[in-house]
């Protein structure tokens, strides 16, 4: 079963025995380059590296190919996670302030597509440790000694637009229910969605303390088929959610689709639905 959630307590036990452990802050908004930076400097756990959204957790965008966030080469993700001197042995705890939307979850489904699998998502994010009156610092830590770890990439965790295009997997769509249905798109330059996707909006995974829901609640919210499923979002970020809800459920991951809406959308050959009926989970 894939690792997925830990909490305060666990960590705090991880931090008080010198379990090997890197922290990584993935704070981020989508309307705002320079988030990722301001926020870690207000404020961050202890010990925590910043792990940049645009900077370290994606590519540059290039364009029609890969939407606004494709994933770094492997050699280059290898390389970051070398220079945050992550091995295999290391425990890796990812948050955020959004429940993993921004951008916990990619973050961990990264370390995954990596191989490793020693990768865990703070559940609650930032606000479970300040709610339990966790300190936060505002330096900047040591660099740690960089490692010379090689990736063991599962590339069979990704999907391509062609893969999407085949039909043989189910679909399923991270956004809002309003981009989805093709309401509305304050990003993308088309609305709607991918033919025969369903809606599974990231926020919904959720509960009201921004903690990921409990399995009874997820388990309505995913559909259960036994079919194969790739999971889509804008631009690969909030989709990574309805991977880790399938991790906590023990289920089969669907594969994730990086270029997304964003690169799906601008290719005027692939097929566009915005029928308001189609179905949400």
């Amino acid at each position: 079963m894939t690792t997925a959630l830990t909490d305060v307590t666990t960590l705090l036990m991880w931090q008080r025995h010198s379990v090997p452990l890197v922290i990584l802050d993935c704070r981020a908004r989508l309307d705002d380059a320079q988030a990722a930076t301001r926020l870690y400097q207000e404020g961050h756990l202890p010990g925590a590296l910043l792990a940049d959204m645009d900077q370290d957790l994606s590519a540059p965008p290039g364009g029609a190919k890969g939407g606004r966030h494709p994933l770094p080469a492997p050699d280059t993700w290898q390389k970051t996670l070398q220079s945050w001197g992550i091995t295999p042995d290391t425990r890796v705890v990812v948050y955020d302030d959004l429940g993993g939307q921004l951008a916990a979850a990619r973050a961990w489904w990264m370390l995954h597509w990596a191989g490793h699998d020693n990768a865990f998502v703070l559940n609650g994010g930032i606000q479970v440790w300040q709610a339990v009156g966790g300190a936060l610092e505002h330096d900047t830590p040591e660099s740690p000694s960089p490692s010379d770890w090689q990736c063991d990439f599962q590339h069979q965790m990704v999907a391509s637009a062609d893969d999407v295009a085949g039909g043989d997997a189910l679909l399923l769509d991270a956004r809002p229910p309003a981009r989805y249905r093709g309401e509305s798109e304050p990003i993308d330059q088309v609305a709607g969605h991918i033919p025969g996707a369903v809606n599974v909006p990231g926020s919904a995974l959720l509960d009201n303390s921004n903690c990921l829901s409990e399995s009874e609640a997820l388990e309505q919210l995913i559909p259960a088929t036994g079919q194969s499923s790739i999971a889509y979002c804008g631009s690969g970020i909030s989709a990574c959610m309805i991977v880790l809800a399938h991790a906590a459920l023990g289920r089969l991951l669907p594969r994730l689709y990086p270029g997304s809406w964003s690169e799906w959308s601008r290719d005027p050959a692939r097929p566009v639905a915005t029928d308001t009926s189609a179905p949400t989970a």
